[in-house]
């Protein structure tokens, strides 16, 4: 399924790659091309071929804390205020471990390229996104971490405590040198840097306007969470006087670099002025569930021109880092919302590549398969029990049947995923190290509450404050 402009569907189909690009592709009725000595030739009889899906939104980070107890049954603000506390503690090490560990899971799930909303910077935690980058570069993956922001904390009026915030001015000059310092502008390029404020209820308007002006000025792209719910609608009205589509245009982000995430609650008009600006949307399904967000209009949305992408969000809030099951999933609320008769899997499968493509401004270089675009592939296998009986069309056996994993995820010409199998010798490793960095920062934020409790009732501080450190270490050794 080469998801090309004309949509060709090749039986008996093959692909050809040379030094991390497509050379050519062809059906059983082309002439393959020369093989010579040094040709690696990959025979996936009974498989399907696509080309590699794109996420579009995640925060990486967040898998440090998935499936986390006290935030399970909460709405979208209760649930950030249940976790900051959590992800205070943040440094280069964990960043670099969920980075390496989530990127592995999205390769999984056929996934080869991914951005990222890292929009947490503590004080004192290091260089996050150059950590998140290396994982990203060890690992294989093509990557489009987007350096995210908050600057407005719980005394200013938003949801994120103070230490985690930053001036205006210091995110913006932290904005710029992460672009000079890690975004590639060339054709195939493996890292892009896109500039992402968190969202209208964590910064402040002048950082928006700001951070528009600074992007066009640098040519990247711009992301930001937008109309999630119906509580970021009452937040916009309350603070802003205005619905956020209104804010996001009297802030200068009314422009086709602009992609948002979720987009659930735009109303009709809302939908036309986005198609009009050419912007783009990740919609994440899985997340939007799980909040109880909503369902996003994706069928007006695209029909209206937007560029409809999908994102697995945050591994808190979506939990599997799957694009397999968002795609599924965007199936499934499509037709729910809908009409049985308004969404297929080829429409989905369209989405979660040149979709995403259009999302991250690689239209033709990424989410096709189609001579001179990059050799990112996935390969889906279609037998076994899971598949008895889908002979009639393997397009939709894909997405209805299942769940599926990619047998061969290959980026850039490279195998990622082999086998059904991450091929990168350190991923156990890498699994203990990501395993420790949770349960540190799940037990820094209970040892937390504990002292504040403690302190309360006991004269020596210092006693109890090594007590709890000792009752955390054996926790956190055994």
């Amino acid at each position: 399924a080469t998801v090309d402009t004309d949509g060709r569907e090749l039986v008996g189909g093959w692909v050809s790659v040379t030094g991390g690009r497509i050379e050519a592709v062809g059906s059983s009725l082309d002439p393959l091309p020369v093989v010579g000595a040094e040709t690696q030739v990959v025979d996936v009889a009974d498989c399907l071929v696509t080309p590699g899906l794109v996420n579009t939104h995640h925060h990486i980070y967040q898998n440090l804390t998935r499936a986390y107890p006290p935030m399970t049954d909460k709405p979208l603000f209760g649930w950030l205020q249940s976790l900051y506390p959590l992800w205070r503690a943040i440094d280069e090490e964990s960043v670099h471990a969920s980075a390496f560990v989530g990127l592995a899971e999205l390769a999984l799930s056929g996934c080869t390229t991914s951005t990222d909303h890292l929009y947490l910077h503590p004080r004192g935690a290091g260089d996050l996104l150059g950590a998140e980058i290396s994982a990203a570069r060890s690992l294989g993956m093509r990557f489009h971490p987007t350096r995210g922001s908050m600057s407005l904390s719980q005394k200013d009026g938003g949801l994120p405590p103070d230490d985690v915030v930053a001036d205006d001015d210091e995110i913006l000059a932290a904005s710029e040198e992460a672009v000079h310092r890690h975004h590639d502008r060339s054709f195939g390029a493996m890292t892009r840097v896109a500039l992402a404020p968190c969202s209208p209820f964590s910064v402040t308007e002048r950082l928006m306007v700001a951070s528009a002006e600074l992007a066009e000025r640098l040519d990247v792209r711009l992301h930001t969470h937008f109309a999630e719910n119906s509580e970021d609608d009452d937040f916009s009205i309350a603070t802003f006087g205005c619905r956020p589509m209104e804010y996001l245009e009297r802030t200068g982000w009314c422009t086709d670099r602009t992609w948002v995430a979720h987009c659930v609650m735009p109303n009709p008009d809302e939908v036309a002025r986005l198609g009009a600006a050419g912007i783009g949307v990740a919609h994440c399904p899985s997340s939007n569930c799980i909040l109880a967000s909503g369902i996003s209009p994706v069928n007006a949305l695209r029909a209206a021109g937007v560029k409809v992408g999908l994102g697995v969000d945050g591994s808190s809030s979506a939990d599997s880092a799957s694009m397999w099951l968002e795609a599924r999933a965007a199936l499934l609320l499509a037709k729910l919302r809908d009409g049985a008769h308004t969404m297929t899997a080829r429409a989905v499968l369209e989405i979660a590549t040149r979709g995403g493509a259009g999302c991250l401004g690689r239209e033709g270089e990424l989410g096709v398969l189609a001579p001179g675009a990059v050799a990112d592939l996935a390969v889906w296998r279609l037998d076994g029990p899971l598949f008895a009986g889908a002979i009639a069309d393997p397009v939709e056996a894909w997405l209805r049947c299942g769940p599926a994993a990619a047998w061969h995820t290959v980026v850039n010409g490279r195998f990622v995923v082999r086998d059904g199998h991450v091929t990168h010798a350190g991923l156990p490793d890498m699994l203990r190290e990501h395993a420790r960095n949770g349960l540190q920062s799940q037990l820094d934020a209970a040892v937390g509450a504990s002292r504040h409790q403690v302190h309360a009732h006991v004269r020596d501080m210092a006693m109890a404050d090594r007590i709890l450190d000792e009752v955390a270490q054996d926790h956190l050794h055994g």
